[in-house]
């Protein structure tokens, strides 16, 4: 396992590299995550692939200096500097990863042949998440709750005793709200990944044009990220095929993965 660094600009990209085989596997960890949550990958596939896992603006060690804005093309930027131009890989995205490899695909669908999503973001618009970054009002708005979260845990607790949210979406909320630093950390994040919004026709369209193999995995018991919107999404994105021959453990799971074997 290496552990190393990329120059982009002002800042500094933090990745691991893992496993010795000739084919290219690039992952994004998901939301509060850190790169190492794929090292558990090289045991299991070591020999068919190199891995490369990217740490994400504003988590882990990669030091973001290009303020609160993340773009594809930035992405992009950071693609060139770790792989050739022209080398085609397979793609694994874990939550917001999944928003970030779905971006990474709409730009260059002909360099990836394979991608597998894990209880992906992006799929479907949340409101909350439109609201508080694609428009001024509302984010100004997101910025004034975070500093002042009163009026918002109130109505999260009626809303609990009232029992319309369920108490995973409750302790997930909870948690994202109830710290400063946490609340700092979401309003930095939410803002600066704005710009990567997949488009889900534009998808099936370079899906169905390069056969593309995509598969999908949602957690058995995820109140969070529902596997129906997997479901739905596979509809509206046509894919081609199961992914057949890629890893044999997903037990590991961040989200309570449910243990799908990916073998033959």
């Amino acid at each position: 396992m290496q552990e190393k660094t990329l120059a982009f600009r002002n800042s500094l990209i933090s990745y691991r590299r893992s496993g010795e085989g000739p084919e290219l596997l690039l992952c994004f960890h998901g939301y509060g995550e850190k790169a190492m949550a794929f090292d558990f990958l090289a045991k299991y596939i070591g020999n068919q692939y190199t891995v490369y896992a990217i740490e994400l603006p504003f988590h882990g060690h990669t030091q973001w200096k290009e303020g609160l804005l993340f773009t594809g093309a930035d992405l992009l930027g950071v693609l060139d500097l770790l792989l050739s131009k022209e080398q085609p890989f397979t793609l694994m995205g874990f939550s917001l990863g999944g928003r970030v490899a779905l971006s990474l695909y709409q730009l260059i669908p002909e360099r990836i042949h394979k991608m597998v999503l894990l209880a992906p973001d992006g799929l479907k618009v949340n409101g909350w998440y439109w609201l508080a970054t694609q428009t001024r009002l509302g984010n100004r708005f997101f910025a004034f709750t975070m500093r002042k979260p009163g009026w918002f845990l109130w109505i999260l607790h009626l809303m609990k005793r009232l029992r319309l949210i369920n108490s995973s979406i409750y302790k997930f909320v909870d948690y994202y709200i109830g710290s400063k630093e946490i609340r700092n950390d979401l309003y930095i994040r939410w803002t600066a990944f704005r710009r990567l919004k997949p488009d889900l026709k534009k998808l099936r369209q370079q899906i169905k044009e390069h056969q593309t193999i995509i598969r999908l995995v949602y957690g058995r018991h995820d109140r969070i990220i529902l596997s129906s919107t997997g479901k739905n999404s596979e509809k509206e994105l046509s894919l081609i095929a199961a992914l057949q021959k890629f890893l044999p453990v997903i037990r590991y799971c961040m989200k309570n993965m449910q243990p799908i074997s990916l073998k033959n």
